[in-house]
């Protein structure tokens, strides 16, 4: 989950499993991800890039948006729609430190599931509150030890995310798919697979079967530029791998497109508000 965070102690995000790429018959359906922080922590700008059921297990979440706020607590749930932008507070609230566990839902599963839902289903909120009862927290437990376990095929991954986005329309809550994919978000999501690729405008159009030109005019309806995408898709993907791995910081520097580890480090602070040796060091305190 790419942040801007400012520090009141320095945040602890350790990812318990990141799915890998598409393989195989089907897609992957999403992920899961374990966010843990020992000090209270706002992450600014946290833009979702899929939809997501937040389940707190410690502490207390606070989503903060030009015009709402929502706030979970302890045994508690948040679902979150993709291409919304949030400022939250993760805080441990008098606990040893705050947790939650994250479910992460592809947009082909979402849209799967669209067809057995009611003609009248309203669009749902960015963001909304969830009441965990068992049969709903034992589903999602069985979905994040699927995706943990690498051993299980993408077929069972999405059976088991698909229970749960399943349960949870029966009590009320849904997810809206994509219906037509901006050339912002087709572009991010290439360059997500080889962030450190030398990619250009001719690659990229070589890529969707356009010409240059086209894409360069694309690009500029959307408001965005090719080397802002690439740079923020980098220090996304940085951002991840320094939570889920035990790569060197300049490993990841160089897995990200930097030949530098000085500039690297300048970037990623820049945009996340601290240093990545900061993390690394925490992360190794941790666990």
């Amino acid at each position: 989950m790419p942040t801007r965070a400012s520090r009141a102690g320095a945040p602890i995000m350790t990812l318990l499993s990141l799915s890998n790429r598409p393989a195989g018959a089907y897609p992957e359906p999403g992920y899961c991800t374990r966010i843990t922080v020992t000090a209270c922590c706002r992450i600014r700008t946290l833009s979702i890039r899929e939809d997501l059921l937040v389940v707190v297990r410690q502490g207390r979440k606070t989503l903060i948006s030009a015009t709402n706020s929502l706030q979970a607590g302890r045994g508690k749930g948040l679902l979150m729609s993709r291409s919304t932008q949030w400022d939250v507070i993760n805080d441990p609230a008098g606990a040893p430190r705050y947790e939650a566990l994250v479910l992460a839902f592809a947009d082909d599963l979402v849209r799967e599931l669209e067809p057995t839902l009611p003609a009248q289903a309203i669009d749902p909120p960015p963001a909304s509150h969830l009441l965990m009862d068992e049969e709903l927290e034992e589903a999602v437990q069985r979905a994040a030890a699927f995706l943990h376990s690498r051993s299980m095929s993408v077929a069972l991954r999405r059976h088991r995310l698909m229970e749960v986005l399943l349960l949870l329309s029966e009590r009320g809550h849904r997810f809206k798919s994509i219906q037509c994919q901006g050339w912002e978000e087709r572009i991010r999501r290439l360059i997500t697979q080889h962030p450190q690729a030398d990619w250009t405008v001719v690659t990229l159009a070589r890529h969707f079967g356009t010409s240059a030109s086209t894409l360069r005019r694309r690009l500029e309806g959307s408001g965005a530029t090719l080397a802002a995408l690439v740079r923020e898709v980098r220090l996304e993907t940085a951002l991840t791998l320094l939570q889920s791995t035990r790569h060197s910081i300049g490993e990841i520097a160089a897995r990200c497109g930097w030949e530098s580890h000085s500039r690297f480090s300048a970037a990623f602070q820049e945009r996340w508000g601290f240093a990545p040796s900061v993390m690394r060091q925490q992360l190794t305190q941790i666990g």
